[in-house]
């Protein structure tokens, strides 16, 4: 009896054992992305010092464009705590009808430039309720600015934008912020109006 005993307790604790030294696998947890909180959406009226008036993000900040090539009136939206930038340049016509031609012509340019890495370009027009005339372009893809714009009263004020992220996250990722930025571009270019000279 106590032969059959220490070998039941023999099997009882080899059968733990063997069980115990199951081999464990591990599945990687699925790929997940942060959290974004975006805030309501609030505007402003840009400065008196413009040719241009429009309303824009409070959660924006004006900064002077200084590159090599700014000119007077080119400035950047910046959206710091969204990691974004919306970069506006601005010329004046002075009913000139080559120099339209030329920034219409430079505006389709720069947006076709992305065409290598966008697997999609949106173009719409877009009418204000001041009447003006806006022509957007979104671009889908892995793309360095998901959306461009311009504006013109085709006699004396050309207004052109792009939004720009300066960061190596996926565009699937910035998704929501794209969103939530076009957002405030068209609430700008509904809210644009020239200044007269």
């Amino acid at each position: 009896m106590r032969i059959v005993r220490h070998t039941l307790l023999l099997l009882l604790i080899g059968g733990f054992w063997f069980s115990s030294c199951k081999e464990t696998t591990y599945v990687p947890k699925p790929k997940g992305y942060n959290r974004i909180d975006l805030p309501e959406h609030f505007y402003r009226p840009i400065e008196d010092s413009y040719p241009y008036q429009f309303e824009y993000s409070r959660h924006a900040v004006i900064k002077k464009d200084t590159s090599w090539m700014s000119e007077p009136y080119w400035i950047h939206l910046v959206y710091k705590d969204l990691g974004a930038d919306v970069q506006l340049t601005y010329k004046s016509l002075e009913q000139d009808q080559q120099k339209l031609r030329e920034l219409l012509d430079d505006s389709y340019k720069l947006t076709s430039k992305h065409q290598i890495k966008a697997y999609a370009i949106d173009e719409s027009i877009l009418k204000t309720p001041k009447g003006r005339t806006a022509v957007v372009a979104e671009l889908s893809g892995e793309v360095p600015s998901q959306f461009q714009f311009f504006s013109t009263d085709s006699t004396q004020h050309f207004l052109r934008g792009a939004l720009y992220f300066p960061t190596a996250t996926k565009n699937d990722s910035l998704q929501p912020i794209i969103d939530y930025i076009k957002v405030d571009i068209i609430h700008l270019l509904n809210t644009l109006d020239w200044k007269e000279s």
